[in-house]
């Protein structure tokens, strides 16, 4: 659809960036906190520890000061479990309290809205040793740990995201390093979707409970979405499309909309004896979360073509990675499309395809909490990073938000990952996503100095213009 003239963005837009406690704080036993499984897991080969990490937990008001200086209005970022309560369940250590509530004092000094997500990635290691979500009581855990939150930060934090990327937590857990599978399960697939189920419910009564004791506040979802294509318009292809649309993207918002499972995946549980156990009152619950907002993440596209049965799930691969399965789809390289240096497709385009489809499904106000574009930055001599690529990314992105608002999709922000460099997933400090550079590099802690990179000045005439100048 063109427009002969583009919708504004609206006046309260939240522009600001995201990151997560346990990529960027460091301190990762300090202060009364216990460790999470990215503190005891593996880490692949060449990238670095989460010890430090940017460091931001001694550096948190320097970093705000930044961010104020881009002129955010909202901050994205994760409470480490853990930080909070160091055995997941039991004792609250009181320094991470204050340590968070220095941080949300912090942005509301500079009028910047504390965005929390209360799960990313870091379920604490006393939990994982009980089973994780794998445990009918993770429920209960989440949900006490929700009502600490609500208590301690709930004054001053209007808005909440429940758990980040459940969706890849489920499909490419290992590579994240948060999938506890049993020790002799015989049915991967089912414990997967039983620990999935469990988070479900657990959001679900999360918002509720958010509802009841914050009744000023909004919360929503934080799944990974990314419209898939069929590879070509047979029609074998759209099915394809179909059905993986439906595990990656639509089970998770359905669930956190409406309380239900999608029918296209419970098939597919079904057909595979994976179908998840209901608790007592699980139908009840997971229909009362009613969120405010959907938040999500989206990086690229994906495209599929009909699979022919023989294809196998890579447990390598990651969330933005062509995946197969047999009698399901088969991933496919769309020749469309540019890559990033790490191998990821890049598609502004479909940026707004994915939002134009999740308003039409969902009519719930949006709010990007994840985009950006991951590259080798160079500090120079004179301090300086030249990341025209990344301008050039996100100046395409931001394109398409205005042209879906145009298309009347209804926007509340816009969050790109990340704030400031931290340690990514699986490929370390090398992979460089934020406006501001840290002086470290994978192994060498050099200064853990600050600087402006020039995507820090463009961002800042960005929010400055409400996403009306979009120049160099």
């Amino acid at each position: 659809m063109l427009h002969k003239t583009l919708k504004p963005f609206p006046k309260d837009f939240l522009w600001g960036a995201s990151t997560s406690a346990y990529q960027v704080e460091g301190a990762s036993l300090e202060d009364g906190k216990g460790p999470s499984c990215q503190d005891v897991k593996v880490v692949p080969e060449g990238t670095s520890d989460l010890k430090v990490c940017a460091d931001q937990y001694h550096r948190y008001k320097e970093d705000i000061a930044l961010m104020a200086e881009m002129g955010f209005k909202t901050y994205r970022f994760s409470i480490s479990w853990s930080r909070i309560i160091p055995e997941g369940t039991g004792a609250i250590n009181p320094k991470g309290i204050e340590y968070y509530n220095n941080v949300i004092n912090e942005c509301l000094k500079y009028g910047i809205e504390p965005l929390v997500t209360m799960f990313h990635f870091d379920m604490p290691a006393a939990l994982d040793e009980r089973g994780s979500w794998g445990n009918r009581e993770s429920i209960d855990w989440f949900l006490n740990f929700a009502k600490v939150m609500f208590e301690n930060f709930g004054d001053r934090v209007k808005y909440w995201l429940t758990i980040n990327e459940q969706n890849m937590l489920t499909l490419v857990g290992p590579v994240i390093g948060t999938l506890m599978i049993p020790e002799g399960c015989t049915n991967v697939l089912k414990e997967t979707y039983q620990q999935n189920h469990h988070m479900l419910v657990a959001q679900a009564k999360a918002m509720a409970l958010c509802h009841e004791m914050l009744p000023g506040a909004k919360i929503g979802p934080a799944p990974n979405i990314s419209l898939v294509y069929p590879a070509s318009c047979k029609p074998e292809d759209v099915l394809a499309a179909q059905n993986y649309n439906a595990i990656r993207n639509w089970l998770y918002l359905d669930m956190a909309v409406y309380g239900v499972y999608n029918n296209l995946v419970w098939a597919y549980l079904e057909e595979h004896d994976a179908c998840p156990e209901f608790g007592e009152g699980d139908e009840e619950a997971l229909k009362s979360g009613h969120p405010d907002f959907i938040g999500f993440n989206y990086y690229n596209t994906a495209t599929v073509e009909a699979s022919d049965g023989t294809e196998k799930l890579d447990p390598g691969a990651d969330q933005q990675t062509a995946r197969g399965e047999a009698g399901v789809y088969r991933g496919y390289k769309n020749p469309n499309l540019p890559t990033t240096e790490f191998g990821w497709e890049i598609d502004p385009m479909g940026f707004r395809a994915t939002i134009r489809e999740m308003y039409s499904r969902y009519r719930l106000p949006m709010i990007v909490t994840e985009n950006g574009l991951g590259a080798y930055d160079t500090l120079t001599e004179d301090g300086k990073v030249h990341d025209q690529y990344r301008i050039e990314y996100l100046r395409k992105h931001i394109e398409q938000i205005h042209l879906a608002i145009s298309d009347g999709a209804e926007m509340m922000g816009y969050c790109p990952w990340s704030a400031i460099d931290l340690i990514s997933t699986h490929e370390g400090m090398v992979k460089r996503y934020g406006f501001i550079y840290v002086d470290r590099d994978e192994f060498d802690l050099k200064t853990l100095d600050r600087y402006r990179k020039d995507s820090f000045y463009w961002y800042k005439k960005v929010i400055a213009s409400n996403g009306e100048d979009l120049s160099d």
